[in-house]
């Protein structure tokens, strides 16, 4: 997963014409014909990538500059949330990104997160990140894992879905005990 470290380069930012039908190729400034889609996988590779290795850092702040003003935010529980999971409620901007962020952290012990991305699926501007999350909570102790899957679409550079799938009630369950 080499390019996870890569920095975020925006490839539209060369093209001299946009593509005006799906599927035909687009010219660049230097007169090479790219097709938009691969073009699109790769800005929303980049940021994806970009968006793990801030999280991963623990720079919230940056964390939500890669967010939509607007996005379709979604979690896998009951749609107001659960009171012994604070940062389970619905949002629905980048403002409240860091603060989701921001909460989880408050919450868990950082030297023994052992979550690990194992893929990351990309096609054109939705990426589909696999992995498994391993957190200890700060208040009693309790450890939890599960697999996940999180849903991403990348539109002009930015993100505007975040889906994540996770065994909600193992995180429930630790947090309440």
């Amino acid at each position: 997963m080499s390019h996870i470290n890569q920095p975020i380069a925006r490839h539209d930012a060369a093209l001299d014409e946009t593509d005006p039908v799906a599927g035909e190729k687009t010219r660049t400034k230097n007169g090479a014909s790219i097709d938009p889609v691969a073009t699109a996988e790769g800005v929303t590779r980049e940021i994806v990538g970009e968006l793990l290795r801030r999280i991963g850092e623990g720079d919230h702040d940056k964390v939500a500059e890669l967010f939509a003003e607007r996005i379709d935010w979604q979690l896998n529980w009951p749609a107001e949330g659960h009171p012994a999971v604070p940062w389970i409620r619905p949002r629905s901007g980048r403002a409240d990104i860091g603060q989701h962020f921001r909460l989880l952290d408050a919450h868990h012990v950082p030297e023994l997160n052992g979550t690990s991305v194992t893929r990351i699926l990309v096609d054109g501007d939705h990426a589909v990140v696999l992995g498994h999350i391993a957190q200890t909570v700060k208040a009693g102790g309790r450890s939890y894992s599960s697999a996940f899957a999180l849903h991403l679409t990348v539109e002009d550079g930015l993100i505007t879905r975040y889906h994540i799938y996770e065994d909600s009630l193992s995180v429930a369950e630790a947090l309440k005990g």
